[in-house]
């Protein structure tokens, strides 16, 4: 791990501080935390998804519904990134801070499972996940393992074993409304909480971006750390600009071993 300024190094300790103080704390964690596991975010310049290609053409529920395979032509690399995706240094101390008892759950915008790779069990997930599909005719929910492999190697698109019907990964495209008990436990964690750590999210996409704005109004702390600027940094009381994968277990090594 790289030397950090004397002036992330405080930044560290006093982040370190508010964990150790924090009764109940809960984290925010979007795309930027993955990238370094090789997932590629969304909106970053040149390498986000979305800087190659128009989101409402290829990830929305009307492309899905009418052009399923432009969808899954689109989304194979992607499931190919996340398969082969292992959990970094940030998803790991994370999960330890949580298996101390530091962390009560994480919020994530992430689909990529590497929060419960890593070891986290309290997750909830905000857009989805890759664990499982869904059939778009019958409804059956059925287990993504069988399917995801096929895919992923030849391009197998996934079929219903009860009805042959076109399987859907259960994850958010654009058109669909977030999962209601995730919105429900998100947004009670972040009103109970106080303490939110913000890490690898640039708080651009809503309602997800408001979830900190809750814990403020009640009175919480907020952490942010991030590579880009965030709304909130004028509100946060520690915001660290760093590589993640810097930040996040170094701040857990001083909680954890003070």
């Amino acid at each position: 791990m790289k030397s950090l300024p004397d002036s992330v190094q405080g930044g560290i300790e006093f982040a370190a501080e508010l964990f150790c103080k924090a009764k109940r704390a809960v984290v925010l964690t979007g795309a930027g935390l993955s990238t370094p596991s090789g997932i590629p975010d969304f909106r970053s310049e040149g390498t986000g998804l979305w800087s190659r290609q128009e989101p409402l053409e290829v990830a929305s529920m009307n492309t899905f519904r009418t052009h399923p395979e432009k969808f899954y032509a689109w989304f194979r690399p992607l499931a190919n990134r996340i398969f082969e995706a292992k959990p970094n240094l940030a998803h790991i101390a994370l999960a330890e801070l949580e298996q101390a008892g530091r962390i009560h759950s994480i919020i994530t915008q992430n689909i990529d499972m590497l929060h419960q790779k890593a070891g986290s069990k309290n997750v909830i997930e905000m857009h989805g996940t890759l664990r499982t599909f869904s059939c778009t005719q019958c409804y059956e929910q059925t287990d993504a393992r069988a399917y995801l492999q096929p895919f992923v190697e030849k391009g197998e698109i996934p079929h219903c074993p009860r009805c042959g019907a076109i399987l859907k990964p259960d994850v958010i495209l654009f058109g669909e409304q977030l999962p209601q008990k995730a919105c429900f436990e998100a947004q009670r964690d972040c009103r109970s909480c106080d303490l939110m750590l913000v890490a690898g999210s640039s708080l651009e996409v809503l309602p997800v971006a408001g979830l900190p704005m809750q814990a403020l109004d009640r009175g919480a702390h907020l952490i942010i750390v991030n590579n880009s600027p965030t709304y909130l940094d004028v509100r946060a009381d520690a915001v660290l600009s760093e590589d993640v994968i810097e930040v996040i277990p170094a701040i857990a090594e001083q909680v954890l071993n003070g």
